[in-house]
């Protein structure tokens, strides 16, 4: 019985967890002035940029943030997240 309750505590941490958590897509690329650029595509305008790719995520990440508190705190709604990408040959 004991080991049932700890899955069961793990299981609801697991979901409180990912109830917060939201995944968004963000597009990493190079700047033409060696800074990365970091943009959220589902957030229109929210961009952010670092020395380093890790920095930029970092920032965007931030910047993620305060754009839905941004929104919620105006009334707005969040736009909803699509995961749809594609890389295309030219």
């Amino acid at each position: 019985m004991r080991g049932f309750l700890i899955r069961k505590e793990i299981y609801e941490l697991y979901t409180a967890f990912h109830k917060e958590v939201k995944m968004r897509q963000v597009i990493v690329y190079s700047g033409e002035d060696g800074y990365f650029i970091a943009e959220c595509p589902s957030l229109p305008g929210c961009i952010s940029q670092g020395q380093t790719r890790e920095e930029a995520v970092v920032n965007i990440k931030e910047a993620i943030n305060g754009y839905i508190a941004a929104l919620k705190e105006d009334g707005l709604p969040v736009p909803e997240e699509n995961f749809s990408a594609m890389v295309v040959a030219v």
